[in-house]
């Protein structure tokens, strides 16, 4: 099973969306289980289940796991292909978003679009090199940091753009022959806290006399 994998057809996109059918995805990323098995889990009649893993099947969201034998019945054991699933923009790709279209270093929405061109390039480059039996060779950076105030904030943007600037202009080689071109893209946002459960309701118990 892959760690996470990219979702680049419309249509296996559009599966996956589905309520019931994402929730059988979270439901064999966590192992194998047959359409009985997981009934009893979602509410629904075997046969209804067997239905959305056809689906999940045929898109390849999920594969055969093992067979076992009950009775006169085959019992077919399902998995899921990925323990998640990231949807590509390319599955709407006719509106996907274009970061060269503008360019602003302190648009949030130029960001998002960084992200989302991120999202589509290293998704095609896996599945590329997993056809290939390749290895792909990437680097990623993630770290937090808390700025005393936004003019440090400031200060920490203009010594980061002056830093890889340079590193870009020492390394640079477009007129290298057998060279390869790579895409940088740094980022820098506020950090999105997580949701806290609401606390339960207090009971107050009912006085009588």
């Amino acid at each position: 099973m892959l760690d996470v994998t990219v979702i680049e057809d419309p249509a296996a996109a559009a599966v996956s969306l589905d309520p019931i059918r994402a929730r059988l995805l979270a439901e064999l990323a966590a192992g194998p289980a047959s359409a009985a098995m997981l009934a009893g889990k979602v509410g629904l009649p075997r046969q209804k289940v067997n239905y959305h893993l056809k689906a999940l099947e045929r898109h390849g969201l999920i594969e055969l796991a093992s067979e076992r034998r009950k009775g006169n019945v085959t019992e077919r054991l399902m998995r899921a292909t990925a323990a998640s699933y990231v949807i590509s923009p390319l599955a709407l790709a006719a509106v996907q978003p274009d970061p060269d279209r503008f360019r602003d270093q302190l648009s949030a929405r130029w960001l998002l679009a960084l992200g989302a061109r991120l999202v589509r390039d290293v998704g095609t480059l896996i599945t590329g090199a997993t056809k290939a039996r390749k290895r792909l060779a990437t680097y990623a950076l993630d770290g937090e940091v808390r700025f005393a105030s936004a003019a440090d904030r400031a200060a920490f943007i203009q010594e980061l753009t002056a830093g890889v600037g340079a590193l870009i202009r020492k390394y640079d080689s477009p007129d290298a022959e057998g060279g390869r071109d790579h895409r940088i893209v740094v980022a820098v946002h506020p950090t999105v806290k997580p949701e806290t459960p609401s606390p339960a309701p207090s009971v107050v118990p009912e006085l009588t006399d």
